[in-house]
């Protein structure tokens, strides 16, 4: 799950490698009272709701998307295929959620020294700089928020 940014709504993002399994989370999402959006991605397919759910409804999704994930993998094993692939949810200035695949090996090693919210703001920050780069220098960058702390 990734969080996204729409017209200043804040919606939980959720994909899936399946459009089958992403409509049975939509199914599931409108009978516990949940809007949900449905996108295509190049990574899959999305499906998103508000974040202004109640706690218990966001709690079974998340619970039913753990699910789906978990028969999602089942259905690759059968048909041998191979998933070796992670991905990192990050939001872009704009607001645009972005989902950066990794090796799953990569994806191990970031989440053995920082928190999924950690990486979240790291891949957020390198994708700011990247794309609203600063003249400065990083020295300079540094003593200002030296300064402010």
């Amino acid at each position: 799950m990734s969080v996204q940014k729409t017209n200043g709504n804040i919606m939980f993002e959720y994909i899936f490698f399946d459009a089958r399994l992403r409509d049975k989370f939509v199914s599931h999402a409108k009978e516990r009272g949940a809007p949900c959006r449905v996108s295509d991605d190049p990574l899959g397919f999305t499906a998103s709701v508000p974040e202004d759910l109640s706690e218990e409804v966001l709690d079974d999704l998340e619970r039913f998307y753990e699910l789906l994930e978990r028969e999602q993998m089942a259905s690759s094993r059968e048909q041998g295929e191979l998933r070796s692939i992670a991905g990192f949810g990050f939001i872009l200035p704009d607001g645009q959620s972005r989902m950066l695949p990794l090796k799953p090996e990569m994806a191990n090693r970031l989440l053995a020294s920082f928190s999924l919210d950690e990486i979240r703001e790291l891949f957020s920050e390198v994708a700011r700089c990247t794309l609203q780069p600063s003249d400065e220098h990083l020295c300079r960058i540094l003593r200002e928020e030296l300064k402010g702390s």
